[in-house]
């Protein structure tokens, strides 16, 4: 199976409203995919459809090579893991006692619990009572819920939205390790800088429709001007174009030792994504 998600032609429409409009995209095995879009572009749908919380309206979805009107199976939801908005918790049980109860709920291994609360670096907090917990730590062990029984798949909906640098650079680590190890992942992300991290390609989601997808670097190629970006020891800014002919400028400014930094014109996926929608990413 070289496509783990297949996604042809797909709509959702909400009464009068089309929420997605003829939405195509595919996701390869292995692969870490970005759906990058402001709030109230289609992302927490096509999310929910792709779980089958939602059926499409119009379109054929094909997820770990199952058809989207068997996605409300056992055996295909023993597949996936899932952090939405509609993740939740037992707010009166330890961190530990939660993770034992899904464990049992999918037959995983009681001895994989310590692993993945070290990945989200919440070892030490195990016997702490939910309700105690702030909203960042929360998301941490709902992200340990999600990967605690292997999936194939991985669905992670804003995973680190309440998390500190430190904390967020923890689960970088792990989802790495966890997409090395094969595990593909799905994620959606209003933090540019994570989705450039972390994605092997990415793709565009504004008002239900896809408006661009492909690596963040192919992308941050294919919007660039290409000029140089001179800043001079005497404090001058110069943008220089990528021409031949100025190829003598910037050789001189070199070799009169007046580069105090150079670089070529490289804009930000939230950059991008401003220039493509017209809106900034939030």
């Amino acid at each position: 199976m070289e496509n783990t998600i297949e996604v042809n032609g797909m709509k959702k429409v909400f009464g009068k409203n089309m929420a997605i409009k003829n939405v195509s995209f595919n996701v390869k095995k292995g692969e870490v995919f970005g759906l990058l879009g402001p709030s109230g572009s289609g992302k927490t749908t096509t999310i929910k459809i792709l779980t089958g919380e939602l059926v499409q309206s119009a379109g054929k979805v094909t997820v770990l090579g199952v058809d989207s009107k068997q996605f409300g199976t056992a055996d295909f939801k023993s597949k996936i893991g899932i952090l939405s908005d509609n993740s939740a918790l037992y707010e009166r049980l330890t961190i530990y006692d939660n993770l034992k109860l899904f464990c049992k709920l999918y037959n995983a291994p009681l001895n994989h619990i310590d692993v993945v609360l070290r990945e989200v670096n919440l070892h030490d907090e195990h016997s702490k009572t939910v309700s105690k917990l702030s909203k960042g730590m929360k998301q941490r062990v709902l992200l340990a819920k999600a990967l605690m029984h292997k999936p194939d798949l991985v669905f992670l909906d804003e995973p680190t939205s309440a998390l500190d640098p430190g904390n967020m650079a923890q689960i970088h680590r792990g989802l790495q390790k966890l997409n090395e190890a094969g595990t593909t992942i799905f994620l959606t992300t209003h933090n540019m800088e994570e989705a450039t991290l972390l994605c092997d390609r990415v793709s565009f989601l504004n008002n239900g429709e896809l408006q661009e997808l492909d690596s963040p670097e192919a992308l941050r190629y294919k919007y660039s001007t290409h000029a140089f970006h001179v800043e001079t020891f005497a404090g001058d800014r110069l943008v220089i174009d990528n021409e031949r002919g100025n190829a003598n400028q910037i050789r001189e400014l070199i070799a009169n030792g007046q580069v105090k930094a150079m670089h070529t014109d490289n804009p930000t996926l939230g950059q991008i994504f401003l220039k493509v929608t017209g809106k900034e990413l939030v």
